[in-house]
């Protein structure tokens, strides 16, 4: 994907008053976020466009923040997903309001996972949550899912630990930016977590964890899975939330149940009161009512580049310089004389086209 494309429709994410849903219906009117930016320069607004949103699109402070963005992201060595992308997670692209540009730290392509569950839950997490949780896992060894959750307290990070325990690939959804980690006493998992499933966040790098950013987290942990398991929750609390979005999306949503007395049951039992989840008492369940039949035994292909691609230029001399051991971004910019914010770019077309792999601390090395 074409950097300035990137940078335009970055921009245009986060307008304020716009959201995805708009920010796609404008770059499908206009063809791309480049044409439109394009069009907003020579003041086209086409039919079926609002004027007033038109009229407040990319401004100068908008363009600077977003260009800055996405080379820190691509600098850093995390991937800058968009929406038109083969990378982009294929189940979120049935989602109306998932967004335009996702960022991703580390794992592999989530579209080579066959089976994608959502593990939720409260934060208090009890002692009959952990178990289950801790048995959900143990259950679905061998069936290779990619277990998703938010890296919050509670069923999350025991859903991330369960599924490294148990050899499976976890994906974390985060509700702020990679400038910092929330909870900062999950940082000590974030390396286990980055080199599985890895970390996905719409959030730009600075962004804090303000508390509307977890609703929007919650809807990306919904829409990028086959189906969501609340493992306990309360009457109230962001899990139901996790659910109703992803009955919303028509995706199975499955609940454990417990005691009417058990105060972190509750939320559980009125989501199977009210039909809006399917009952589960086991692994076993799970995967008989998603119709598993079989066991996966080997990890999920990974799809190999081609073994003829052109590459020129200053992309060539990159490429060629890894041909013997793989090199940091910043000795690739010393050795070559390649300024490193132009390094970042070359990296980021390399991999698209599948023919490097960008590991932790910005390490690039030859597929």
């Amino acid at each position: 994907m074409d950097i300035e494309e990137l940078q335009y429709a970055l921009a245009l994410q986060d307008t304020k008053g716009v959201g995805s849903v708009t920010a796609k219906k404008l770059i499908a009117i206009y063809g791309s976020a480049v044409n439109l930016y394009q069009a907003h320069q020579n003041k086209e607004v086409k039919a079926g466009v609002n004027s007033a949103i038109f009229n407040k699109l990319f401004s100068k402070e908008a363009i600077s923040k977003s260009s800055k963005e996405i080379d820190r992201a691509l600098a850093r060595g995390i991937s800058c997903i968009y929406y038109k992308s083969e990378s982009y997670p294929k189940h979120l692209l049935n989602c109306s309001d998932a967004p335009v540009i996702l960022f991703k730290d580390g794992g592999e392509n989530t579209n080579n996972f066959k089976r994608i569950i959502s593990v939720v839950g409260t934060r208090n997490i009890t002692a009959y949550g952990r178990d289950f949780c801790k048995e959900l896992l143990v259950s679905l060894k061998g069936y290779n899912p990619l277990i998703v959750s938010g890296y919050a307290f509670g069923v999350d990070i025991c859903a991330h630990i369960g599924a490294l325990e148990n050899d499976l690939s976890t994906l974390a959804v985060l509700a702020h930016g990679y400038g910092s980690v929330y909870p900062k006493e999950h940082k000590k998992y974030y390396r286990d977590v980055k080199e599985s499933g890895g970390f996905l966040s719409e959030f730009t790098f600075e962004e804090p964890p303000y508390r509307e950013n977890f609703l929007k987290r919650n809807r990306i942990v919904a829409g990028m899975s086959q189906a969501t398991i609340v493992v306990e929750s309360a009457a109230k609390g962001g899990a139901l939330v996790t659910a109703d979005i992803a009955n919303s999306y028509n995706k199975d949503v499955f609940a454990v149940p417990g005691r009417t007395t058990d105060p972190y049951s509750k939320g559980c039992n009125n989501l199977i009161k009210q039909h809006k989840a399917a009952l589960i008492t086991s692994g076993e369940d799970l995967i008989e009512q998603l119709g598993w039949s079989s066991k996966i035994e080997s990890s999920p292909k990974i799809v190999q580049p081609q073994l003829f691609v052109d590459v020129e230029g200053e992309e060539k001399t990159v490429y060629d310089m890894l041909e013997i051991s793989s090199l940091y971004m910043d000795e690739i910019s010393r050795i070559s004389g390649i300024p490193i914010y132009k390094i970042a770019n070359i990296v980021f077309q390399l991999e698209m086209k599948g023919l490097v792999q960008v590991l932790p601390g910005k390490m690039i090395k030859r597929v």
